[in-house]
């Protein structure tokens, strides 16, 4: 009992950091604002866009993030290519941005997808490069954990490769995926600093709910405090089903 209690006090500091922006936003949110939210001009586009693109962004991350994964774990043979998987981690959003709005400048390297730049495209485009890392890393691990012998034995009894992947070693790395599905969706939703450079802030377009939150936030900090709150309540919600799911899968 003396132990658990030390640990409890040991982890009390880090665990209060974290519950420190929650707790900041109920505490700093006025219930009186809370119907100025929903009623804003700026709340149901930017929400609704927010959806779309991150639902957008983890289905393309999922459908190229998959093979992706199963190739980087394969041996640990691509260190470099790991390294690349890793860098939008810890680069600086607002890095990604930038070079993303190079790369897509009329001379730039990608230059025929100039026209994408402030759009909603470019939104989908930023979340992917930013969110991806967080699905691959999950992946990869999940990959790594499935037993080799199951899927020798499927081979064996006359499965493909192709097939013995979709059959066997998909099914058996699915817990880790939807982990990875979780924390890019999470990513994704959240994402300012690469999306205000390259797709810009242009209400209904490319404009998303954290990029609504800075904007109002000039005008009224009560009525963004509440549009804050009401993101965090979706991410609640859909992280909630996605763990529902994880742990149905047994996975804590």
């Amino acid at each position: 009992m003396r132990s658990d209690r030390g640990l409890a006090l040991a982890a009390a500091p880090m665990l209060l950091l974290l519950a420190l922006p929650l707790v900041g936003l109920l505490a700093g949110a006025q219930p009186a604002a809370w119907s100025s939210a929903w009623e804003h001009p700026l709340w149901a586009p930017a929400l609704g866009l927010s959806l779309r693109t991150s639902v957008m962004s983890v289905l393309v991350i999922m459908v190229l993030g998959t093979p992706a994964a199963w190739w980087l774990s394969q041996r640990d043979r691509h260190p470099a290519w790991q390294a690349v998987v890793d860098l939008p981690m810890v680069l600086p959003p607002a890095v990604i941005g930038l070079a993303l709005l190079v790369s897509m400048s009329p001379d730039g390297l990608l230059g025929g997808a100039s026209g994408w730049v402030f759009s909603t495209g470019a939104v989908v485009l930023a979340q992917v490069v930013v969110a991806a890392p967080f699905y691959l890393s999950p992946a990869c691990a999940a990959f790594r954990r499935v037993d080799v012998e199951l899927v020798w034995v499927a081979r064996s009894l006359g499965l493909d490769p192709v097939r013995a992947f979709f059959k066997v070693t998909l099914p058996l790395a699915a817990p880790g995926l939807l982990v990875g599905v979780g924390m890019a969706w999470a990513r994704a939703l959240g994402e300012f600093g690469a999306t205000i450079f390259v797709a810009g802030n242009l209400p209904g377009v490319s404009q998303t709910m954290p990029l609504a939150i800075y904007t109002v936030m000039e005008s009224s900090l009560s009525v963004a405090l509440s549009l804050a709150i009401a993101l965090v309540l979706c991410a609640l919600a859909v992280l909630g089903l996605l763990r529902a799911l994880a742990r149905a899968w047994g996975v804590s």
